[in-house]
Parts: C-alpha cells; sequence; structure tokens
C-alpha cells in the first residue's frame, strides 16, 4: 500500500502554508492532557454527532482521571499500529497535541517510577498491612461515591475506626516477639509511604498544572519527546514511534475528505448553506457551435481568481490570505465507524495525484464513486473559527451548475479553554470570627495519594490498567478538532464572520465561470440573469440545516 510503504522522513522542514496562528484550539486541545480533573466532564464535551464515551472498570481506586485518560487514548488512537484512518484536524496542528499527550506521559512515568520505589519499600514489605488500608480506602471510596450521602458519612466514619483500632494495636498487643514488631510496622510503614507519595504527588501535580496554565495562556513549554528520536539504528521502538508522527502529519495534508450525510464533511462541519447557479449551454450565434471545454476548465479559472481574495479595491482589512485547495470528496454512511483512505497507485503519501483530481471532475459527475470540490479556507480566531467554501461545477446534458457551499467549524469546546483553579476552603479567622478568608489547601488530597499509588506499579503494562480501572472511548470515525467542536452561530462575530465570507467567493465563483463560457462561445444572458437571483439569495442573514433535506 501506499500509505505504508513509504517512509515519513521529515527532510527538509519547510514551515506549512497556514499552519501559524492556530495555536488557540491547539492549545486548548493540548491542554487536556495535564488536566486532574473527573474523567466524566469529558461528556460534557459532546456534541450532536460526536460523542465520547467512558468504559467503566473493574475497582473504583484505579479509576484514571481526566488528563490520564485523554493522553492514553489520544496516543493510542493516533499512533497505534493498526489504527484507522484519521480525519483531518482543520485550524490545529495534531502532530503538536500527540506531543503533548506524549510528555505528558512520560511525566507520570517518571512520577510513577518514584511512587513504585515507595510502594515497594512501604507497601510491598508489609504487604498484609497495605491491603488492610487499600481495602479501608476501597471501602470509603465506594461509600462515598454511593447516591446516599449518609452512605458518604459512614465510609468517612469506618475511617476513623479502622484508625482507632490501629493505635489499640500499636500500644498493646496480645504477643510480644518478632511478629509484635512486625504488626505494628505492618500498620505504619504504609501510613509513612502514604506521606511521601504525598509529596511526590504534590510536586508532580503543581507541575502539570503550571503546563496547563501556560498553554492557555498562550505560552508553554513546548512538548518534549526524546523518545520519538532514535538514539541507534537498531532503536525499533523510536523509529516507529517517530514514523508514527511524521505518518500523522502526512495524514494531516491529505486532499480527500469524507461526506457523512447530515454530519456534513467530516472535519469541515455540516453544510449551513447552499447556492447553486444552472443554465442551459446555447451558443451565442446560432449558426456556430460553442467550442468544446471541460468542467477542469471552469474549476481552474475559478481557482485563479479565489488565490487573489485577498486584494480588493479598497484598504480595508478584509480577507486573510485563502487557503485554495482541489479535495475529493468520499461518500460515508451517516453512522459508519470507521473511514477507508483510497490506496493504489493514483495515491501518493495520502495525497490524490494531481491527473485523477482532473479525471474525476471532468468524469465523475453523476452516479457512484468520489466527486471533486475546490475549497477555499479561512482559519480565523487562532484557529477557533475554520470557514470553508466549497465550489462544484457539472456538466450534464446541455446544463452547467455551478454550486457553492458553506461549511462552518466552531470553537473547542469551553471545557478545554478552562484554566486550572486553585483549590481552596472558606473558612472563619480565629480571632475575629465573623469574618471569613479563602484557604488555600494542597492540590492532592488523602485519596487522590492513595489512587496514584495504587496505580504507579502497574504503569508498565496501560492495558491492565484500562481493564482494572476503565478508560476514554474516542467518537469515531475520529479527528481531534471536530470531535470536540462547538457550532459557530453561538458567537456573534463567528457567525457574522462565516456569513460575511459567503457573498464574495460565490460571486468570484460566477465571474470567473462567466468569463470561461464567454471565452468558448456561449450565450451568458441567462446565467447572468441567474448569477444575480442567486447573489440576492446570499444576502440572507440565517444560517440553514443544508445537509438535513425536509423529505
Amino acid at each position: 500500500m501506499a500509505n505504508d510503504v513509504f517512509d515519513f522522513t521529515p527532510g527538509a522542514q519547510v514551515p506549512l502554508m497556514g499552519a501559524a496562528g492556530q495555536t488557540a484550539a491547539t492549545h486548548a486541545l493540548a491542554s487536556a492532557a495535564y488536566r486532574d480533573s473527573e474523567l466524566k466532564e469529558i461528556l460534557k464535551a459532546n456534541s450532536e454527532w460526536h460523542k465520547s464515551e467512558v468504559k467503566p472498570g473493574r475497582i473504583s481506586l484505579f479509576e484514571p482521571n481526566l488528563g490520564e485518560a485523554f493522553s492514553r487514548a489520544v496516543q493510542v488512537r493516533m499512533l497505534g499500529g493498526a489504527r484507522k484512518a484519521l480525519i483531518q484536524s482543520f485550524g490545529t496542528e495534531p502532530q503538536s497535541v500527540v506531543e503533548h499527550c506524549l510528555a505528558a506521559n512520560r511525566l507520570r512515568r517518571e512520577r510513577d517510577s518514584r511512587l513504585t520505589a515507595v510502594m515497594a519499600v512501604c507497601g510491598l514489605l508489609f504487604l498484609p498491612g497495605l491491603l488492610l488500608w487499600l481495602g479501608v480506602f476501597q471501602l470509603r471510596r465506594t461509600l462515598a461515591g454511593s447516591q446516599n450521602r449518609g452512605a458518604g458519612a459512614l465510609g468517612s466514619l469506618l475511617l476513623a475506626a479502622i484508625g482507632i483500632l490501629a493505635v489499640i494495636f500499636l500500644v498493646r498487643l496480645p504477643f510480644g516477639g518478632f511478629w509484635a514488631y512486625y504488626i505494628r510496622a505492618m500498620l505504619v510503614a504504609p501510613i509513612l509511604g502514604w506521606y511521601l507519595a504525598k509529596r511526590i504527588c504534590e510536586s508532580s501535580a503543581q507541575d502539570m498544572r503550571a503546563r496547563w496554565d501556560a498553554l492557555l495562556s498562550g505560552g508553554g513549554i513546548g512538548a518534549k519527546v526524546p523518545e520519538a528520536v532514535p538514539g541507534n539504528p537498531g532503536d525499533a521502538a523510536r523509529e516507529q514511534l517517530r514514523q508514527g508522527l511524521e505518518k500523522l502529519t502526512a495524514e494531516q495534508q491529505s486532499n480527500v475528505v469524507f461526506y457523512a450525510g447530515p454530519k456534513g464533511i467530516l472535519g469541515m462541519g455540516t453544510r449551513w448553506g447552499s447556492w447553486q447557479m444552472a443554465e442551459e449551454l446555447v451558443s451565442q450565434d446560432p449558426a456556430k457551435e460553442i467550442n468544446q471545454f471541460r468542467s477542469w476548465d471552469v474549476i481552474r479559472a475559478i481557482h485563479d481568481k479565489l488565490k487573489l481574495l485577498e486584494r480588493g479595491p479598497l484598504n480595508s482589512g478584509g480577507f486573510p490570505p485563502p487557503s485554495v485547495k482541489h479535495w475529493i470528496v468520499s461518500p460515508v454512511g451517516e453512522n459508519a465507524g470507521a473511514v477507508a483512505r483510497p490506496e493504489g497507485q493514483e495515491v501518493e503519501t495520502f495525497q490524490i495525484k494531481g491527473h485523477e483530481i482532473q479525471r474525476i471532475c471532468n468524469h465523475q459527475q453523476f452516479g457512484s464513486g468520489n466527486r471533486h470540490y475546490l475549497g477555499v479556507q479561512f482559519t480565523l480566531w487562532d484557529g477557533q473559527l475554520v470557514i470553508t467554501m466549497m465550489i462544484t461545477v457539472t456538466v450534464l446534458h446541455e446544463t452547467l451548475r455551478v454550486e457553492v457551499t458553506g461549511h462552518a467549524l466552531g470553537p473547542v469546546h469551553s471545557l478545554f479553554t478552562t484554566k486550572p483553579e486553585p483549590k481552596t476552603v472558606t473558612v472563619s479567622k480565629t480571632v475575629r470570627f465573623w469574618e471569613t478568608v479563602d484557604r488555600v489547601l494542597p492540590l492532592v488530597d488523602a485519596k487522590e495519594v492513595v489512587r496514584l499509588a495504587v496505580r504507579a506499579p502497574f504503569t508498565w503494562y496501560p492495558p491492565l490498567l484500562d481493564y482494572l480501572g476503565g478508560k476514554l472511548v474516542l467518537p469515531e470515525p475520529f479527528g481531534l478538532r471536530h470531535a470536540w467542536a462547538e457550532k459557530p452561530w453561538r458567537h456573534r462575530f463567528m457567525a457574522d464572520d462565516a456569513m460575511r465570507a459567503a457573498a464574495p467567493v460565490l460571486r468570484v465563483a460566477h465571474t470567473a465561470a462567466l468569463k470561461v463560457l464567454e471565452d468558448n462561445g456561449v450565450d451568458t444572458s441567462k446565467f447572468g440573469n441567474r448569477a444575480t437571483v442567486v447573489s440576492g439569495f446570499v444576502q440572507d442573514p440565517t444560517p440553514g440545516k443544508a445537509d438535513v433535506y425536509d423529505a
């Protein structure tokens, strides 16, 4: 397969057009790798079409938090050896997000190595005491998770009772000798280990939160992924990871997208508007036939005109430089669980070759098969808004149709843009008790220390942690950007930008098409009238659901 045998060695590094200025959405998604909130929080970011799921585990004490589950799920889904095809993440740099997930996992492994050493010394050598304390914490966690508040209070009371019994055993035992000292140490050693583990976890939590905050503040430390740099020619694991990252970037640049019915073009958003100009091809001179031309001739003329969109008669800012690209659109089912990228001689590194694009444009206009669209894309608001106008030209019998459709992908969900807040509690002052003050609490509480310490020895085999504690199931077909995107219509300026882009693109497409028709001896009077009518329709300020046919 062409996509698999290619060596994704980067060679000379050339900045990709459109990559600059897309940091807001990228950093928002990357910040999820460092978060310490509950995993179920990510369910709030589910959209109408794309829903993540949380697969529960067997033991609640092994449950991952949001950052752990997100990093693990994204790394496996986007770099796994047998992974499915990915949907492009327009407006973001998916490789940067994945690198932050790898960096976050590396930081957690370093923390877990220290926690494992503590568990071995203070836990494994005194295993009966460790199991006793873990049983108490698990029972308390189970009761605290109950809907009954009394059950949660009972869990705390039970933990206190076990602590009192432990103190009694330390003071007086019914027997002496070695086992008396061992039993006392068995009850004390896990507590000492918990104290050491708490210091390790608190330091790690502060580092993670600092990276989380820095990413959302517009800066942040770049993700360091030393495991993706081969140390020698025989370093197969690092070489495989490096090629996985390069393959991810290559797939992001693919010119094939997928149309999933009412879900719209995956990665570009649903179609909110559609405008069509269709008229009969009639010769200017009844005594002569029109010159032979193809759909590609019209598309090429529109392409050249769209490249000049940033230029205008007035110095008013206007459009930024657009990305104009030929797209091959492949149809998939509305509820398809996966997509398949084209393969064969006409495909090279996920790109359909130029001559095949022309063939599809000229000949695949009716019936089954892929279709050709010319797209002009604007990435605005630091990658939070992606506006795509798609243009297709078809000729059936004596009728030429120029269709322009609008797609808009909104900002990532607000869950990903929330900054970390310190954990505080409001307490009364000691003397002036009628006044209150906010006291900052440690980032890691007792039950979180226990959870991290219990998970640490199993870090070497993540699938076991997934089995015991559960995992995050990503929506399919998966793409980082569209999986957690909101609709842009709730944001006034974003909605304005999307609708304002339609009229100029529509008129450029019509003007270029009419010029080609005139040059080839076509009577454009009807086309001109139709273009005027359609130009009036585009003034409608209300976006609709053009992909949902009311039939």
